[in-house]
């Protein structure tokens, strides 16, 4: 849950102090003492902007706690102005700078009183903090949850800010987008505009620390350890260069509390008690409460997020079912996790977008959208849902998300000779199949060497998502097939799905799809991008879990079934000359952890004895077809095969 573009001063962590509201970072020499005065108001001019009075408070909650709050003002400001508030467990003693970046320019622009908070337990704020705190029973009045922490804090704002105009806006991203969602569940009055980006909304089939019950190892294992061993952020200290290799060396997961954690981070321990979809992860998962919109929505996703891209649609998807008066609206930018806030967005590691999308999105999308909603200011000319179109470079606009009209859903099958096509094979032989040997003592990478931790010095992170994928190609534990060039463009809007029909030799397996933008071999001067492969989409899927995810099956060796791996959605366009790529395999590390290959009650507690080898199929036959399902939008002549 971060952002890498953030300024790092606190311990060089590039990307989780951004999760906060912007991508500013703070210092790191902070003092941790708790403010025990329920209410202590300091006005002062920040150090970096002196345009801004600033007030510091302890804001109580119903039940006593109180919370860490900055509130900063517009000096000199004119008539009263709406608040515009985000609340993190980031730490927030630097926000002031925050006040002179880009990411924030237009809102201060146009002009609202920031607000900035410590959630339960983190930093200057009292009480105890829990990872995702799940919602409150309601029929207990005493009750409290992050949405009647909001719900206190707008009520108390609005009563001790002077000059706010009665109106309040929230946004924040990942972690913060996640309690912006929060704060629009039981929404205080003033509550008038939300804007989530990047919330996780299930935590177990689509967001950081599983993906369709398969666990994201070193993403959950780093950010349990910087979130929970102090009250502060305390990345892990390391003791190798190259996290593939030490992650091998750890080996079985059921090491990790006995040689290195010793129980101390609780989410790790989460973990190891809830391997399957039980009461713990539904009861986290957001979906199930929003079943109205009660306040205007923008949400907010990047195509190559690298920690929550599931969450934003999932929000968007469930909310659009309940919108009656159409305050339900997204926007999908060519970003990672938190790329919207960077100074132009128009790069993302070797990949240049064309034109500056995070600045156009924020002066054309989120300053008036909010100013809308909170000043009445304009009128709202903001289609349904608005994505980047990469590959053609241009923002489109659509009345729903995916679309309704104008895209029809291909079947690109896998065919003999590595090809894709959209004719489905002839062969009715059984043995029509691919196979690759899998080995969880020498897994497949999921990005080149040496691999970083994600909170360190230097971590790139935040970019993996298009890294090159040629590394991959070259192992012969993964299977890629691809189209000849194409000889027009091919443009895809929508949800693409790959469905294999596959073997394993072993008892449980993982499977893990990418679809890649193959790049001519001279790619119009860019002598970078010369036969480049960019991953468009991907994902894995845990085959125990093929039938649901609450109760894990064991696979029958050698038995053919269809395994549905969910590649979410995109809007992309494969230019002409460029090819279509599929990319199988079975391993993932240490993104995903290992699959032992043999099926065990808990992967958490397998014995190192437990990983063994097997070979996987991945067949082509007329009856056994693995494909992959395209959303096509217009014509599908770019393709090869039938028309």
């Amino acid at each position: 849950m971060n952002d890498s573009h953030c300024t790092t001063r606190r311990l060089q962590w590039a990307s989780i102090v951004a999760a906060l509201f912007c991508t500013i970072g703070t210092s790191q020499a902070q003092t941790l003492r708790a403010h025990r005065a329920a209410v202590a108001i300091v006005t002062a001019r920040t150090a970096t902007d002196s345009s801004f009075d600033k007030m510091e408070v302890q804001v109580p909650m119903r039940d006593g706690v109180h919370l860490h709050t900055i509130i900063y003002a517009p000096r000199g400001a004119t008539g009263d102005l709406p608040i515009l508030m985000s609340r993190t467990p980031y730490g927030i003693d630097g926000m002031g700078e925050a006040l002179s970046s880009q990411s924030l320019a237009d809102f201060v622009s146009e002009g609202y009183i920031f607000v900035f908070q410590d959630i339960r337990g983190r930093f200057k704020s009292e009480g105890q903090f829990i990872m995702l705190r799940p919602m409150r029973n309601r029929s207990d009045r005493a009750a409290t949850d992050e949405s009647t922490d909001a719900y206190d804090t707008i009520a108390w704002l609005l009563t001790h800010v002077p000059h706010n105009n009665g109106r309040v806006g929230m946004l924040g991203t990942s972690y913060p987008g996640w309690l912006t969602v929060m704060a629009m569940l039981d929404p205080h009055p003033a509550l008038k505009a939300v804007s989530p980006r990047a919330s996780p909304a299930d935590m177990f089939i689509g967001d950081d620390f599983h993906h369709n019950g398969a666990f994201r190892l070193s993403y959950g294992f780093e950010y349990a350890t910087i979130m929970e061993m102090s009250k502060d952020l305390s990345p892990y200290k390391f003791d190798q260069p190259d996290l593939y290799d030490w992650y091998l060396k750890l080996g079985s997961l059921s090491h990790a509390n006995e040689r290195v954690l010793h129980d101390q981070a609780p989410s790790w321990n989460n973990f190891v008690s809830h391997p399957n979809y039980d009461q713990f992860w539904q009861t986290q998962a957001v979906a199930p409460y929003l079943d109205k919109v009660k306040v205007p929505t923008l949400t907010v996703a990047g195509w190559w997020d690298q920690e929550d891209f599931f969450g934003p649609i999932k929000i968007y998807e469930t909310l659009e079912a309940h919108d009656t008066q159409h305050l339900n609206y997204l926007v999908v930018g060519p970003w990672n996790h938190g790329g919207w806030n960077a100074p132009a967005g128009q790069k993302l590691g070797a990949i240049d977008f064309g034109i500056p999308a995070s600045a156009t999105f924020r002066k054309n999308i989120e300053a008036p959208w909010f100013a809308y909603w909170l000043k009445n200011k304009g009128t709202l000319k903001l289609a349904e849902a608005t994505t980047f179109e990469s590959g053609a470079n241009e923002w489109r606009s659509y009345d729903s998300w995916p679309p309704h009209t104008g895209v029809t859903s291909r079947k690109v099958f896998m065919r003999a000779s590595h090809s894709l096509s959209l004719d489905a094979p002839a062969d009715t032989g059984a043995s029509a199949a691919d196979s690759y040997v899998s080995d969880p003592s020498s897994p497949v990478p999921y990005r080149a060497r040496p691999i970083r931790p994600t909170f360190s010095e230097g971590s790139t992170w935040s970019t993996w998502l298009v890294d090159d994928q040629r590394f991959a190609e070259k192992r012969a534990d993964v299977l890629s097939w691809q189209t000849p060039p194409l000889p027009r463009d091919v443009e895809i809007s929508g949800a693409i799905a790959a469905h294999l029909f596959a073997s394993t030799t072993g008892s449980d397996a993982d499977w893990i799809v990418k679809l890649i933008d193959v790049y001519p071999a001279h790619n119009d001067g860019d002598a970078k991008l010369d036969g480049y492969e960019l991953m468009v989409a991907n994902d894995v899927l845990r085959a125990r879990f093929r039938n649901g995810f609450e109760h894990p099956k064991a696979i029958v060796p050698n038995e053919v079934d269809e395994y549905v791996v969910d590649l979410h959605t995109q809007n992309y366009r494969f230019l002409k000359g460029h090819r279509i790529m599929v990319q199988v395999q079975s391993s993932w590390f240490p993104l995903i952890d290992r699959n032992p290959q043999t099926f065990v009650p808990s992967i958490f507690a397998a014995k190192d004895s437990d990983f063994r080898t097997a070979t996987q199929r991945i067949f082509r036959s007329a009856r056994t077809s693995s494909y992959v399902l395209l959303p096509i939008e217009g014509s599908a002549q770019g393709m090869p095969g039938a028309q």
